[in-house]
């Protein structure tokens, strides 16, 4: 704001030099003379092209052709201001004494270059009423320059087809607004000015407007009212508050737009892909505050995220390299299930050995985790539940601490599937996107969980368990297929839904029913996107079940062995029917193992075979071979020692 008004300023100049000059010279003198004089005021050499003509009726005035002024000596960009003619009207009696009431401003096609040296000096800064050029102090005393009042109005300043560059050497931003309009009426230098200004850094018009009460108080360095609007295409962001050159602000600002990704398009932005939930739209209102050290206060914040509520308050560092932020937030329910992948379309991934479930695989769509690398700081959040696409959460207390691209939430509740979380989950960007983890759980129901997380919904229980992984990848399918870590599980009594193992025990009875068992415990780890599990321990009423096997986390499938074996009694004996689990999470398979029921139940039966085929085998050679072994002998030696002897006896016949 403060260079609109330094320019402003040079325009003043310029009309004091040329009204000045109307009666007492021919028009091309008047545009030199007028240009030294507001090199001499400025600082900056001024030149004028072109005829200089003198208008008396309807309107005292004065144009030129061709404007420019330098740029600071420093700059190598060409001339700061350059437009292609400079029109001025005034009233008559402002060549008699008195206030510059100017009646009409217009200027053609100005290009404007505004620049920032890397050691922090301003092109903008002008010689204007005291203030020394390039915004050094003037004189040799070194006294600060002072800022005299302008006796001036203006009914009105048109500018039209205006370009602004704005560089900053020291960081290489660069901005370039073009095709730029810009109207201001000031009647009373106290007073309040209108304001209206349309630029089209995309080519749509983006309009600018609103007043500024007692500008000289403004230009004076003091606060005073605004009240301004900005409207893109796709919404709109109006303020209303108090306002100073420091920069100050403090005000109401409401914010309506219906679309962010054209609003922000709107404005040069670029195109902005936001997550449901996220801003696609954004209705609301906030109190803020700008300090001179722009810190952003916000406070009463209530704002609607098309699909999410947020309130609180926040306080934004902007004057950091990196914007530093300490928020409270609270919201209702809140759905985070676009940044899951839950809308799966990727598709692909699919069920690994089991096929056929219908099962489409973890979402492929690419994660845009760029916006952790926006801010750094910490946000408190309180949540009444949290949808996460698969995953469902009730009450939730986190703490997100954000540091280059790095978030972690601290969970200090979280309420579960009927149990508590807690612990810690980390999204990292900093070199690729990782998600890793460490945390607790402690009674929460498995039947939903499961179901949820995993499509399980066979086992029912609540447990306790502990976790820690870690995951990589660019989309959901790459980090599933990525997981690695650690973990347990314990439960209670709980319900296995799809067999009876009990009455496949007794009979081989695979056809449904339901098994109860009293307690189960297991450890895991996991690779690459698998699950492994060795020591499975589930005590039944009337048979214990251990087990092992893979759980394919990537490639949502399940190979998996429980082996149920009967507690033995006073009149039965232990009988092992192992259970083979295979296939996709969707519809696995469930079939007894008879191959290795086999071998784990008649594992005597058949040493007993084995040793009386042996045996039936040996009289058979003893009585073809006419063998009989000595004690302590076996057959086979005897069969040996028998044949060596012939073999002796054929031998010792040669030599006779």
């Amino acid at each position: 704001m403060r260079w609109v008004f330094r320019l402003i300023g040079l325009l003043i100049v310029i009309v004091v030099v040329i009204v000045g000059s109307l009666f007492l010279l021919p028009g091309d003198r008047i545009a030199r003379i007028a240009a030294d004089q507001i090199t001499s005021a400025t600082g900056r050499k001024v030149t004028m092209q072109g005829d200089t003509k003198i208008s008396f009726y309807p309107v005292l005035g004065v144009s030129t052709g061709v404007v420019e002024v330098a740029n600071a000596e420093w700059s190598d960009a060409g001339p700061m201001l350059r437009a292609d003619s400079l029109k001025i009207g005034v009233e008559p009696n402002a060549l008699f004494g008195g206030d510059i009431r100017i009646t009409g401003l217009e200027m053609v096609n100005p290009e404007i270059q505004l620049e920032r040296a890397a050691n922090g000096r301003v092109n903008w800064e002008l010689g204007v009423e005291g203030v020394a050029p390039s915004g050094q102090s003037g004189g040799s005393s070194g006294a600060p320059a002072q800022s005299k009042r302008l006796a001036l109005t203006l009914d009105r300043a048109l500018i039209t087809g205006a370009s602004l560059k704005y560089t900053d050497h020291g960081t290489g931003e660069v901005q370039d607004f073009r095709n730029m309009d810009f109207e201001l009426r000031w009647p009373s230098y106290d007073g309040t000015a209108t304001f209206e200004a349309t630029l089209r850094p995309a080519g749509e018009a983006v309009r600018i407007s609103g007043q500024l009460e007692q500008v000289g108080q403004f230009i004076d360095g003091a606060v005073t009212g605004v009240a301004a609007k900005l409207t893109s295409p796709g919404g709109s962001l109006g303020f209303a508050g108090r306002a100073g050159l420091q920069p100050q602000l403090e005000g109401r600002l409401d914010v309506d737009i219906a679309s962010t990704p054209g609003f922000m398009a709107g404005l040069g932005l670029g195109a902005v892909d936001v997550p449901k939930g996220f801003g696609r739209s954004i209705k609301g209102s906030s109190q803020i505050t700008l300090t001179d050290d722009m810190r952003l206060s916000l406070r009463d914040l209530a704002l609607a995220l098309g699909g999410n509520q947020i309130a609180g308050g926040a306080d934004i560092m902007l004057g950091e390299t990196v914007p530093r932020i300490n928020a409270q937030l609270n919201a209702g329910a809140l759905d985070l299930s676009s940044l899951a992948g839950a809308d799966s379309n990727g598709g692909g991934g699919g069920s690994g050995s089991g096929g056929g479930g219908g099962d489409s695989g973890w979402s492929k769509a690419a994660i845009d985790a760029s916006a952790l690398a926006l801010a750094n700081g910490e946000v408190a959040l309180v949540a009444d539940s949290v949808n996460l696409g698969d995953l469902k959460l009730g009450k939730t207390r986190t703490l997100m601490t954000l540091d280059r691209s790095r978030a972690v939430f601290g969970l200090r509740e979280l309420r579960a599937y009927d149990g508590l979380i807690t612990g810690e989950f980390v999204v990292n960007n900093r070199s690729g996107l990782s998600v890793g983890g460490n945390m607790n759980v402690s009674g929460i129901n498995l039947e939903t969980f499961l179901a949820d997380a995993i499509d399980v919904s066979r086992f029912s229980a609540r447990g306790d368990s502990t976790l820690s992984f870690l995951g990589s990848g660019r989309s959901v399918h790459a980090i599933m297929n990525s997981l690695s870590g650690k973990g347990s599980v314990k439960t209670g009594r709980g319900v296995i839904s799809g067999f009876d193992l009990d009455r496949l025990m007794r009979s081989g009875d695979m056809t449904g029913g339901t098994t109860v068992f009293d307690e189960m415990s297991a450890s895991f780890t996991m690779d690459k996107g698998n699950l492994f599990n060795s020591d499975l321990l589930m005590n039944l009423p009337l048979a214990k079940a251990t087990g092992k096997g893979r759980v394919g986390l990537g490639a949502r499938d399940i190979d998996y062995l429980f082996t149920p074996v009967l507690l033995e009694g006073e009149n039965s004996r232990g009988l092992a029917i192992p259970v083979r689990i295979r296939g996709p999470w969707a519809n696995p398979r469930i079939t007894p193992d008879l191959e290795k029921a086999l071998d784990l139940n008649l594992k005597e039966e058949r040493k007993k075979l084995e040793t009386k085929a042996k045996e039936e085998l040996n009289r058979a050679v003893e009585k073809k071979l006419r063998v009989t072994p000595e004690e302590g002998q076996s057959v086979e030696d005897a069969v040996k020692d028998k044949l060596e002897e012939r073999a002796k006896r054929e031998l010792r016949k040669l030599f006779k």
